[in-house]
């Protein structure tokens, strides 16, 4: 890997670097995806449940009867029996800390008074049916099947639908469909791509569900966007990302392992930003990056990301100021603050999608076990979107329940409103009321 891929920059708010600046903008869609996308779903809704399985064929090698879509409980049996019991502690464990946390979140139905003895307030119902989409082609995702489906089976959802795709012929990974089991998937399919965005959403040889949550590639992320408004969907989300705040008593070793931890997803397309108030330090961390990028795994996917401009570090004068501006400018999925005062940091930053406190707090133990979800908002959108929890899987209904006397006292307002407005039958609604 050629080291001066990985450049080190300085940043300060009033004199932005134009290699920072550029490294910043990510651009929201791909539109080769996005074209690729309104295709086959046209088909899907052409062709229904046929184009399906002929986009299994196409795009993952996949030859399938509808019938041999849906993965059955003997399968699911074969798959928990091929689990040793060192993956099943890590499967219950995350579940079980996912879990508390979904539920620890909900949010309970509310009332308050109002002048004249009525009232207000708020009730909250699950869904009936929503769709995951787990990611299962570069890397089988056991950990998201928990961190979508645990979260909608402690919002009280009844009807959980899991898409991921198969790999090899018709198999799925055993974790994977045991995570999915373990977390409560009420039906799972071995679907992956813009087909089982366009099969949930449509109908497609199955019934359609209201929502659909869950990460993807490109491609998935552009059909999730196509089908918004047949179905809601939790987010537009991309490649993944991280961006770590460090000060030089943060451990370079560490820095540059959490800076590789999502540059292995596999897109080429990540981000990882470091951000920091001393060169030396920078340097530090680069030497690491360099020389854990030897020994990884997924080595030619890192050097890849790298390659493609995936890396960069900034060089601020002060982390509580310009490094705080800096890490909400970017707005990163994840954010993690290695720094001695991480706790007085964490007020001040207001754009991540999760944020990582102190040096003990990997992103990856936030990927994996921590309890709140992975699915979290890309590519800046953390400045508008918030990452997925059990509420994404409820309906909220406000309620108003005013006595004679609550209409009494604001008759006279609704009236006038009427009239601004050209709406005499709304007026007259109230008006109605009080006549003898």
């Amino acid at each position: 890997m050629n080291p001066d891929l990985i450049q080190i920059q300085p940043w300060q708010e009033s004199a932005p670097s134009a290699t920072v600046e550029t490294f910043l903008q990510r651009p929201a869609f791909d539109e080769t995806a996005e074209a690729a996308a309104a295709k086959c779903l046209a088909d899907i809704r052409t062709r229904g449940v046929e184009a399906v399985l002929d986009a299994c064929k196409i795009f993952d090698n996949a030859e399938m009867t509808a019938a041999e879509m849906r993965v059955s409980e003997e399968e699911l049996d074969q798959a928990e029996a091929a689990c040793d019991d060192t993956v099943k502690r890590a499967i219950h464990q995350a579940a079980e800390r996912i879990e508390s946390f979904a539920k620890a979140g909900l949010r309970p139905d509310w009332t308050m008074p109002t002048p004249r003895g009525g009232l207000l307030g708020e009730r909250y119902h699950p869904m009936d049916r929503v769709g995951m989409y787990i990611p299962g082609g570069t890397a089988p995702l056991a950990s998201t099947s928990l961190m979508t489906v645990i979260l909608a089976k402690a919002a009280g959802v009844k009807e959980i639908v899991a898409c991921t795709p198969s790999r090899n012929g018709l198999q799925v990974a055993a974790p994977l469909l045991y995570a999915l089991r373990v977390a409560g998937a009420t039906e799972i399919y071995r679907v992956g791509g813009i087909q089982s965005i366009g099969m949930m959403a449509y109908g497609a040889g199955i019934r359609p569900v209201e929502l659909i949550a869950g990460p993807g590639n490109a491609f998935v992320t552009a059909a999730k966007r196509q089908v918004y408004g047949a179905v809601a969907i939790d987010q537009v989300a991309g490649p993944s990302e991280i961006c770590v705040l460090a000060d030089e008593n943060a451990k370079a070793k560490w820095v540059a392992a959490d800076l590789l931890s999502q540059a292995e997803h596999g897109s080429g397309h990540e981000k990882s930003l470091l951000i920091t108030d001393s060169y030396a330090f920078a340097n530090a961390v680069k030497e690491e990056v360099i020389a854990q990028t030897k020994i990884r795994s997924r080595r030619e996917i890192i050097e890849r990301m790298i390659a493609n401009n995936g890396m960069l570090f900034a060089v601020v004068p002060d982390l509580s100021t310009d490094g705080v501006a800096l890490c909400n400018r970017f707005a990163a999925e994840h954010l993690e603050l290695q720094t001695a005062n991480a706790d007085m940091l964490l007020p001040m930053i207001n754009c991540a999608g999760a944020v990582f406190v102190g040096y003990w707090t990997p992103e990856s133990a936030g990927d994996f076990v921590a309890g709140p979800s992975h699915v979290l908002p890309t590519g800046g959108a953390a400045r508008m979107f918030s990452g997925l929890t059990a509420e994404t899987f409820r309906r909220r209904s406000s309620f108003v329940q005013f006595t004679k006397e609550d209409l009494a006292e604001t008759r006279e307002a609704i009236e006038t409103f009427g009239k601004l407005e050209g709406l005499d039958a709304h007026a007259y609604a109230a008006t109605v009321r009080f006549e003898s």
